[in-house]
């Protein structure tokens, strides 16, 4: 499945950044891209952020100074620092970062330059290693984010929704490695979990469904949602190890 290209509005509001880049600092620059949520319907121009990927021909630290002047500038358009890497960090990088990386592959749009993530391989034996670690880092996190809350709804309710956005690239990783094409959309991915019985995902919808209504869960509810969300990482967990590599 290939991302489809930025929206008018996306490019409307990343082009200012995009111009002065290429108008200062083109010499050394090997190719941008657009990444994540900015390519999908998920993309909400009052809550989400503009992320992008600069490749560099090589490390050069005189462009980092150029470029955090203008976070604030840009951060004011909802543009975002951009991952900022050299073409040896990527083949260096790929069994450390697999999930990373995939998500990246899966969900970019070249704006300027050669696409130098489409043909990029992913190790299955890397990404499942990452997928236990990270399942494994979210379900301790979840215990702590429980008890640090000290049972404060608002707390607790700002701890789930924060943090589900994280869960969907996990997602993508595990689907991926099951032998299924990871969908682009979070409703889609959520889907296909269901479809591949990998992961009960209601408890995922609820929260889901509270960020993007930027409601609060019922503080009633707060407790059977730690309760599922729990349940599901566990049971998610033990599902890796019979996924193949």
């Amino acid at each position: 499945m290939t991302a489809p290209p930025p929206s008018p509005e996306v490019m409307e509001r990343f082009r200012p950044f995009l111009e002065e880049i290429l108008k200062e600092r083109s010499a050394v620059i090997d190719s941008i891209h657009i990444t994540g949520s900015a390519l999908t319907a998920d993309y909400n121009p009052k809550r989400s952020d503009i992320n992008s990927v600069i490749v560099l021909k090589e490390p050069d630290l005189d462009f980092f100074e150029f470029l955090a002047p203008l976070g604030k500038k840009y951060g004011k358009r909802s543009v975002a620092a951009p991952l900022v890497i050299t073409p040896s960090d990527i083949h260096t990088s790929l069994d450390v970062f697999p999930l990373e990386f995939l998500n990246i592959r899966l969900l970019h749009k070249t704006v300027h330059g050669t696409d130098c993530f489409q043909d990029i391989e992913i190790a299955p034996a890397d990404l499942r290693g990452q997928c236990e670690r990270e399942i494994r880092s979210r379900l301790i996190g979840l215990r702590q984010a429980y008890l640090s809350s000290a049972a404060d709804p608002r707390v607790l309710t700002e701890a789930f929704v924060s943090t589900i956005s994280g869960y969907i690239p996990l997602f993508r990783g595990i689907l991926y490695l099951s032998g299924a094409a990871p969908p682009l959309e979070n409703q889609g991915v959520l889907d296909a979990l269901d479809r591949a019985s990998l992961l009960d995902t209601e408890v995922f919808r609820t929260v889901l469904k509270a960020k993007n209504s930027q409601k609060k869960i019922a503080a009633e509810s707060l407790g059977q949602v730690f309760r599922k969300y729990s349940e599901a990482l566990e049971t998610l967990g033990g599902r890796i190890d019979a996924l193949c590599c």
